[in-house]
């Protein structure tokens, strides 16, 4: 059996970062990933571009997961942050999704961490209110792994469910979750055509530009439309897909487009009979989507379709009811935590669990939220923490903070707090608060740290 200080459950931005986050301090630090590689939704999902690593002008997030974009760019596999052109929010940021893999890899390797892919949990070992070991299975069969403070990044909130931690999952009044969506993505896409038919028709576009001469200046390209066509297809039996317009972003590769248009309802990521039935739905969707964009969509008549997937993209399912729960007041009224840990600007976002719409809560022009350290941590395990998406929020609150920015946040406070947990021997609920503020800003994340302030 072998040991670590810190060992993460899942691999994608909110694990790897938090990994990279604690070996820096000096932990021995194991990241347990299914897949043969890091980056998780944003590089087995085909997701992008990354929005928003900004409230209005200010960057809200930075830190390692900014380090980890700045990495990209400085060898041309991204632009970096550039403006969001559908005006729905601050910025978007392009990447090429096999240099991401190499690059977390990388970093992480070099802060001193490791990696065993190909690899699933199994079981979950307790002592008391303690996770003690870790039973995965892969190629060598099941085996056992031990730590002295685990990090449940799995996207899903597997590993805290399955050490007993309560949480809700989906809508509160029904359980449903937002719908998953199969992304596809596609080349040989005559990105000059798509700007000028944007011009000739803006009225055919959804959150276009105030002025369109700013399509000529952006660096890669973000599209909601193609209205009419979609509508005529919908209505010739040619779509089914439960949405009301295509949205695609080109990637860092020019002329390189991700369609983030399929619309998978009703379905449970953590069912596996589901997931597969949810996998198969967003072929087929895909599979109409490409028909559709070679016989209506201007500017994608020889567009080629390079992937799909390879994994469906999920918005929501488990959230752990922790030490706090995040509400969407939290975010809308900006409400200031003493214990604080990340901050983002991204809106309330929520794709409907029913069918075609997205209802929104926007926050004034550059308003930014917190994230507290409390939604991290539980009252049920004592060398717990849960990073990204499944962290303790409400439905609406997790439909603010589950985007890809923000759960590299919240990923390098869990990493950071992991690490001064297994230093300290202590449990995660001790953690001296101004101490993982600290650190956080001395790894570069932004904070806006307040005096302490009583938060229920």
């Amino acid at each position: 059996m072998r040991n670590y200080d810190v060992v993460i459950v899942g691999g994608g931005i909110s694990g790897a970062v938090a990994g990279i986050a604690a070996a820096r301090l000096g932990e021995k630090v194991l990241i347990i990933e299914s897949n043969g590689f890091l980056g998780g939704m944003l590089t087995a999902a085909g997701v992008g571009p990354m929005m928003t690593f900004h409230a209005g002008e200010k960057q809200a997030i930075q830190g390692i997961t900014d380090e980890m974009i700045q990495r990209l760019k400085t060898i041309g596999k991204s632009v970096g942050h550039i403006e969001d052109l559908t005006n729905y929010t601050y910025s978007v940021t392009p990447f090429d999704a096999e240099a991401m893999k190499h690059e977390l890899e990388v970093m992480l390797i070099e802060s001193g961490g490791e990696i065993l892919y190909h690899t699933a949990l199994a079981e979950v070992i307790k002592e008391g209110n303690k996770i003690t070991k870790l039973k995965v299975c892969n190629k060598a069969g099941i085996s056992e792994i031990s730590g002295k403070v685990f990090i449940d990044a799995s996207g899903d909130g597997d590993l805290a469910a399955w050490a007993g931690v309560t949480f809700t999952k989906g809508r509160e009044t029904d359980g449903a979750s937002q719908p998953m969506t199969l992304k596809m993505k596609v080349r040989n896409v005559d990105i000059d055509r798509v700007k000028e038919y944007i011009r000739e028709h803006p009225e055919n576009f959804t959150r276009v530009p105030d002025n369109l001469d700013q399509l000529n200046k952006v660096e890669r390209l973000s599209v909601v439309g193609y209205l009419k066509e979609f509508k005529e297809a919908k209505e010739k039996g040619e779509i089914s897909i439960p949405r009301e317009d295509v949205l695609f972003f080109e990637t860092n590769n020019p002329g390189e487009v991700i369609f983030n248009t399929t619309r998978i309802l009703g379905c449970d990521s953590t069912d596996p009979w589901s997931l597969s039935k949810a996998e198969i739905e967003g072929r087929k969707q895909c599979r109409e989507l490409e028909h559709f964009m070679k016989k209506y969509m201007v500017g994608f008549e020889n567009a080629v379709v390079v992937t799909t997937g390879p994994r469906i993209g999920v918005r929501s399912s488990r959230q752990i009811v922790g030490a706090y729960t995040l509400t969407a007041e939290d975010l809308l009224q900006q409400k200031k935590f003493e214990d604080v840990i990340a901050h983002s600007g991204y809106p309330i976002d929520i794709h409907s669990p029913d069918g075609e719409g997205t209802s929104h809560g926007k926050l004034e022009w550059g308003g930014m939220y917190g994230i507290p350290y409390r939604c991290l941590i539980t009252n049920d395990i004592d060398n717990l923490l849960v990073v990204g998406r499944c962290l303790s929020a409400t439905f609406e609150a997790q439909a603010g903070v589950r985007t890809t920015p923000t759960a590299g946040a919240i990923g390098h406070a869990g990493g950071v707090a992991a690490a001064l947990a297994a230093k300290g021997n202590i449990g995660v609920q001790e953690i001296d608060i101004p101490n993982l503020q600290q650190t956080l800003i001395t790894q570069g994340a932004y904070l806006e740290v307040e005096p302490p302030v009583k938060s229920n």
